[in-house]
């Protein structure tokens, strides 16, 4: 509603008001002022109040949005340290060898990405030179977050300092021979180099920012100093329409993160157009990081602006700037300056006298190249203001032009993301642009060559010197495998011995075994258990009081429950990572901690326990990144399956992410049955993960909600439970000449498999022995092994066909997941296979209900074996008919 005369109602209208006559006054004061000097000044002086008043000190909100102009001036840019005319011979070797590199691969047709780097050169350059600290240095050195269509510069600056050969830079996007390079940043492709990788847009600057977040858990739970490590995430304007990208910036700034700093490359451009073509992108991210609490520090224009600025005594450039869309400005750095003049200058009379002070050539350098992100020294002072910025997180809005420099054909096109060469006389331009001394000879052969000062040459000289200066090479990944001790056995014996009569579901099996291996004395510190907000559902509170949950500002409030023993404890020491309702989050903490073995030679050994169902399904892009990154630890998807979550219906119903999760070369999938099972498994992957032999894997492990009476292990079957199958219950024939079958189940399916084995036994005389399938992946991993030594001449028999070899009769395996999870292995089983799954959608009701409704409760698992026995002419076929008709099927 608004009052009589249209005003909208304020929260100030609430407040008390001391003196109406005097807010009168100053009301009728800024009405004169717009009277007299117009709107603009009015609002420049309410901005001037502002600003003065957030530097005396007093609460007021800020700003969301500034003019269009650059954070820092000309006048108060600090002095630049380094030779700046050694920086560009530099920096001019490096766009030459990026584009040479994509340009010879195009003629393989292996394509590659030219215009980013062209773009955003200096704001590398500038890092490199002067503030990304290696890891030869004190600490971890920085962690960089390079943009993924950046890489051809990176490794031609790699080049350069003597890391790359021109061979392996020939090599690019030629990685089967064994010396190529990554089209991306990939750390699993070229380990030495990459630490992140990067290139699955959103999932950088997300993973950037617990990355930050990380580091300080480290610092203060006293197990690394990390108080100089800096994350630099690089990322493009159109990167930021992810909603990844922004997902944790309240984090960032909640936190204090100022050991952060993002970068955006406001080039305009999208891959194949405007990034907002009809609005102005760097304001818009200017209001959502300042709305999100991070210092922002905008750099726009270059020095040849600056005579623009100085000639505005009206305003009117800045409110044109302000004005003028993303694709008109894109479209003025590719039309003479006759079309500048009428469609910029000529918006109003102020601005077409401005432009009659200007020469053409001014013109054309202003909107042609000069930008902010393309000046070092105006760089320069970003970062320097970025790194002493206390607080807060800071971004870096750069504004430049991609392609720049690469000639016309290519600065601000629409499609030159998808532009991978240049020609022989737009090589021979860019050489004359950035005056590097390559003859015309050089391309005697039609084939662009690469450039080298030498090995002794002064611009190597000076990249090495500086870098040594800054701790050594970066990018760079390095691992100190440092094998954790095993932790001690009691621990896995609680679980061995089984639980008598009382029940306990597998998801508190494993959280009772995660809290014995947080008391370890050599290990226990170690473990980061993450969880997305429902620790309580998976009985994770009672690590609250003992593990504390991690907050940087500790516990500023008394907790509701702190009368009870379980309560709600947070400290800054505090181990598990709680994160709220974000398995983006969690996921982004899980990598970090699983990787802080290279980033900080600091092993932890994460765990990380949500609903399965918003696991590999909600955040199976982060599960590859996490891959990539070559990261280890214990992923836990609880309230596993479709048919245990009673009563939350199809959203919540997982029954497949263990079909998912075998896509993943590095993900080792288990479905244990039982808490010994679990227990089993964890130790062996302690084992393989963090041993003597390291591997890079990491384990997806299914546990359920499902409160079971826990036997205690049997002997002799550890190989079978790390294998993935063993015999857990033999049947006994009641008849020498009894029909017989093989019952394999996963999970919380082997209790129905169990009863199965009874009603088979005791309504019809079938004998049945279940088998415990921890692992359908694992089964077919090993026997997918087998089939490529076949091919090598080497005659090796896959564990599951070893392991049923003689088990009389067919197999009828069965779980809670889609038929396709143990269908996996069938090719490797001799006998006649069958199974049955609950594919399909997942529906609210009992669990009862539920498997019933899927086919694989215990009478539809009976029914299904008497079936698969009746086609082998076991059985008469009439008693499959009286089967469904008895239990009512």
């Amino acid at each position: 509603m608004t009052d009589p005369v249209g005003k909208l109602p304020s929260e100030l209208d609430q407040l008390p008001d001391r003196d109406p006559e005097e807010t009168a006054e100053w009301a009728a004061s800024l009405d004169a002022v717009t009277k007299a000097a117009g709107p603009h000044r009015a609002a420049y002086l309410m901005r001037r109040s502002l600003q003065h008043a957030e530097g005396a000190g007093l609460a007021l909100p800020k700003l969301l949005e500034t003019d269009y102009v650059n954070s820092i001036p000309t006048a108060a840019e600090p002095a630049f340290d380094g030779d700046l005319e050694m920086e560009s011979k530099i920096t001019a070797w490096n766009r030459w060898n990026a584009a040479a590199m994509v340009t010879r691969g195009a003629r393989l047709g292996v394509g590659g990405h030219i215009a980013t780097f062209a773009s955003a050169a200096w704001l590398y350059e500038t890092g490199f030179n002067h503030f990304f600290r290696g890891k030869e240095g004190d600490g971890s050195g920085d962690q960089l977050y390079i943009q993924g269509h950046a890489s051809p510069g990176i490794y031609a600056r790699a080049f350069l300092d003597g890391r790359l050969s021109e061979q392996q830079l020939d090599n690019f996007r030629q990685e089967a021979g064994g010396d190529g390079l990554p089209s991306y940043p990939h750390p699993r492709r070229l380990p030495w180099l990459w630490e992140f990788p990067t290139v699955s847009m959103g999932l950088g600057p997300l993973s950037a920012i617990y990355q930050a977040r990380f580091n300080r858990y480290l610092a203060n739970r006293n197990i690394k100093d990390t108080s100089n490590s800096h994350v630099w995430a690089f990322l493009g304007d159109g990167e930021m329409d992810e909603p990844e990208s922004t997902a944790a910036l309240a984090l960032a700034a909640r936190e204090r993160l100022d050991n952060l700093t993002f970068v955006i490359n406001c080039n305009l451009q999208r891959l194949d157009g405007p990034v907002r073509a009809n609005f102005r992108v760097v304001q818009e991210l200017e209001g959502a990081f300042r709305g999100a609490g991070w210092n922002v520090i905008k750099t726009l224009w270059g020095n040849a602006w600056d005579e623009l600025f100085q000639l505005d005594t009206t305003g009117a450039l800045v409110r044109r700037l302000r004005e003028v869309p993303d694709a008109q400005f894109q479209t003025y750095a590719t039309r003479d300056v006759a079309y500048i003049r009428e469609h910029f200058f000529g918006a109003e009379p102020a601005l077409a006298e401005l432009a009659k002070l200007l020469t053409d050539a001014k013109i054309a350098e202003c909107f042609y190249t000069s930008r902010g992100g393309h000046e070092a020294r105006k760089v320069y002072a970003a970062y320097k203001a970025a790194v002493e910025h206390k607080g807060a997180p800071t971004v870096i809005l750069a504004q430049t032009v991609k392609g720049y420099t690469l000639g016309k054909g290519f600065e601000s096109k629409n499609a030159n993301h998808q532009m991978k060469k240049l020609t022989i006389d737009e090589f021979k331009g860019m050489r004359e642009l950035l005056g590097l001394p390559i003859p015309d000879s050089a391309f005697a052969d039609g084939v662009v060559p690469y450039g080298h000062p030498g090995t002794d040459s002064p611009e190597v000289r000076y990249l090495q010197e500086r870098r040594a200066a800054l701790g050594g090479p970066a990018p760079a990944r390095r691992v100190h495998a440092v094998a954790l001790p095993e932790p001690e056995e009691r621990a896995f014996k609680a679980l061995y011995k089984g639980s008598g009569k009382q029940e306990m579901a597998t998801t508190m099996a494993f959280v009772r075994l995660a809290k014995d291996l947080m008391r370890d004395k050599e290990t226990g510190r170690r473990w980061v258990p993450i969880v997305p907000d429902e620790a309580r559902t998976f009985g994770m509170e009672s690590l609250f009081p003992s593990a504390g949950i991690y907050s940087p500002l500790g516990q500023t409030y008394e907790p509701v429950d702190r009368d009870q023993l379980m309560y709600y404890k947070e400290a800054k020491d505090g181990q598990i990572l709680n994160e709220g309702i974000t398995e983006a989050g969690a996921m982004a903490d899980f990598i970090a901690a699983s990787t802080s073995y290279a980033t900080h030679g600091e092993t932890m050994i994460p765990f990380y326990i949500f609903y399965s169902m918003f696991g590999w399904q909600r955040t199976g892009d982060q599960m590859w990144q996490l891959a990539d990154q070559l990261g280890k630890g214990f992923i836990v998807g609880a309230t596993a399956g479709r048919t245990t979550l009673t009563g939350e219906g199809l959203q919540h119903a997982d029954g497949h992410s263990h079909l998912i999760a075998s896509t993943n070369p590095a993900s080792l999938n288990y479905d244990p049955a039982f808490a010994y099972e679990i227990a089993v498994i964890v130790k062996d992957g302690l084992r393989r993960m963090y041993g003597p032999e390291a591997e890079n894997v990491f384990y997806y492990v299914t546990v359920y909600n499902e409160p079971k009476p826990q036997p205690a292990m049997p002997e002799g079957v550890e190989e079978g439970i790390v294998k993935g199958l063993y015999r857990f219950k033999e049947g006994t024939p009641a008849t020498a000449d009894a029909p017989r079958l093989q019952l394999l189940a996963s999970g919380t399916a082997i209790h129905w498999a169990l009863e199965a084995q009874e009603l088979l036994a005791a309504d019809w005389g079938v004998t049945a022995d279940v088998w415990s399938a921890t692992s359908w992946g694992e089964l077919r991993r090993e026997a997918l092994e087998c089939d490529e030594a076949l091919l090598h001449g080497e005659q090796r028999v896959p564990y599951v066909t070893q392991a049923l070899e003689g088990a009389p009769g067919p197999v009828l395996a069965v779980s809670d997941w889609m038929r396709q999870v143990p269908d996996q292995i069938s090719q490797w089983v001799e006998q006649d296979w069958s199974s049955l799954g609950t594919d399909g959608f997942g529906l609210s009701d009992t669990r009862d209900a539920a498997r019933r409704h899927f086919g694989v409760d215990a009478q539809s698992i009976t029914v299904a074996a008497l079936a698969q026995l009746a086609r082998r002419g076991e059985v008469t076929a009439s008693a499959v008919k009286e089967a469904r008709e008895r239990y009512g099927l």
